[in-house]
């Protein structure tokens, strides 16, 4: 055991101070500021990770949590914090991100942008079965916490956990919930086995059964049937309509997903009929959205299925002569654009968590857009690729993080890029 001072965070928000010998510690539940009793856990060498026993000096931050299963299950990290105190922290991981990894000298990052109501934010949720209890799996191990509600997720889903919950899911391993902005559930029921003779349930207007693969890498990695009602969940974007599928991607939080996306997009001060590139398309919820404000849009994506999904919308909503998606890996893909005599006058980059494909970047950047809005779910790979953006010509003008996921360690940011002249 030893007494810390608390003087940063890491990247789940969890406390960070200096043993006696200098090595960092890592201490869940802890706030900048304080001085606490932690136990060594488990030694890293050059790091450790350590367990809260007593907070000597409290944080004037520091809450009683809300939640019964806080600090068990898994799913928030920081309840023991004032939701403001989040948003600095979250500011504060940006802000070290960007000078730390991408060398940049005082940039400028400004105020994490918060939710209207941090409250029932999620429209999706992952619940995990084992034994036949239903609930969310411990931090840090396998095991399950039984679950009544989550105050992450939005009402409906909480109601279709509670009538699991009473039913016998021993043949089950998951389910996954997603709720509109309608209030209107799709449930899809998870497993290995045959399909569960259900075929009605209250509450939900689109019900599926996915066959999980033997090592399935996440909640719908398998088939997915149709077992009854709507084959696709409608979800609302500004004034476009997307058809979900369960293995569709679409942001857990709609409403924020709009302000975050407004934010990159008027970054972008496009005129009327300005080509622009969305190199990491997806299922084409940015380039149509760029397409609706007059832009030429272009999308390119690597994955058939997305890729299929985004012109579906393009119809559904009318765009299909304003936006083009081109399915290709973007690092081939934009270098043959631009040798057919096509330019960008602005370019979107919205990449998976791992961040940009080095060669995409490079492609990016002889390519030479004025602009470029790059939207991050991870400050480390944002400001891995920022510095090579700023390498080959490129400045960052701002960065904007944004909280879409409440109470734990996950920032969205908004940057946006002008090239030097």
């Amino acid at each position: 055991m030893e007494t810390l001072r608390i003087t940063g965070t890491g990247a789940q928000l969890q406390g960070v101070g200096r043993l006696r010998d200098g090595r960092v510690a890592f201490v869940p539940f802890s706030i900048p500021g304080e001085t606490v009793d932690a136990e060594i856990v488990r030694d890293c060498g050059r790091y450790v990770e350590a367990r809260l026993l007593v907070v000597r000096e409290a944080s004037p931050e520091r809450v009683e949590p809300d939640c019964p299963a806080f600090g068990v299950c898994g799913g928030c990290q920081a309840r023991h914090m004032t939701y403001a105190e989040t948003l600095r922290l979250k500011r504060q991981r940006v802000v070290d991100a960007l000078t730390r990894i991408g060398g940049l000298e005082a940039p400028r990052v400004l105020e994490t942008l918060p939710m209207p109501e941090p409250l029932r934010c999620r429209n999706k949720a992952e619940y995990a079965i084992s034994g036949g209890k239903i609930g969310l799996v411990r931090a840090g191990s396998r095991d399950l916490v039984p679950l009544r509600d989550c105050l992450l997720q939005r009402k409906e889903s909480v109601r279709v956990l509670q009538r699991l919950a009473q039913m016998d899911l021993r043949a089950l391993r998951g389910a996954v919930t997603r709720v509109n902005r309608q209030g209107e559930v799709m449930l899809t029921l998870c497993g290995t086995g045959k399909e569960p003779p259900i075929r009605a349930f209250p509450g939900v207007q689109s019900l599926y059964y996915c066959r999980l693969k033997p090592r399935p890498a996440h909640a719908l990695d398998g088939e997915c049937r149709l077992l009854a009602g709507e084959e696709r969940l409608e979800e609302r974007l500004f004034d476009l309509r997307f058809a979900l599928l369960p293995q569709s991607f679409f942001q857990v939080n709609a409403a924020q997903a709009e302000r975050m996306y407004a934010l990159a997009l008027d970054a972008l001060r496009l005129e009327k009929n300005e080509p622009v590139l969305d190199a990491y398309c997806g299922a084409g919820t940015i380039t149509l959205l760029l397409a609706s404000r007059g832009a030429r849009a272009t999308g390119v994506e690597i994955v058939p299925p997305a890729i299929l999904d985004a012109r579906a919308s393009a119809r559904r909503n009318g765009l299909d002569g304003a936006a083009r998606f081109l399915l290709g890996d973007a690092a081939q893909e934009i270098p043959r654009l631009v040798a057919n005599g096509e330019a960008f006058a602005a370019a979107v980059l919205d990449p998976p968590r791992r961040g940009a494909d080095s060669r995409v970047l490079a492609a990016l950047i002889k390519a030479a857009p004025h602009r470029i809005a790059y939207i991050s779910c991870d400050p480390g790979t944002l400001a891995r690729d920022l510095k090579t953006l700023a390498m080959g010509g490129y400045r960052l003008d701002y960065a904007q993080p944004v909280d879409m996921f409440a109470y734990t360690g996950h920032v969205e940011t908004v940057s946006l890029l002008s090239r030097n002249a």
